[in-house]
């Protein structure tokens, strides 16, 4: 066998599988496609909230700590120039 023919084969086994990729493409998509569909449409007509709930509390605040006593900061800023 030529080194031709050994590639005129190898051509057509190349050729001989891209239909079936792109068979199982088209497949593996639609397949995904459905499953969106089929999820979108469960969560929308699921089970809708029964009215509005609210929660009351009253908090209590915590005991704040001493105040130490008050203290003086003198900042002094030059501008350069």
């Amino acid at each position: 066998m030529s080194s031709l023919q050994s590639s005129r084969q190898s051509r057509r086994r190349r050729r001989r599988f891209r239909p079936l990729r792109l068979v199982l493409a088209l497949a593996l998509a639609a397949a995904v496609f459905a499953g969106g569909l089929s999820l979108g449409r469960a969560l929308e007509e699921g089970p809708s909230p029964r009215g509005t709930r609210t929660l009351v509390r009253t908090l209590k605040p915590l005991p704040l700590a001493p105040v130490s006593p008050a203290t003086t900061v003198t900042v002094t800023v030059t501008e350069p120039g």
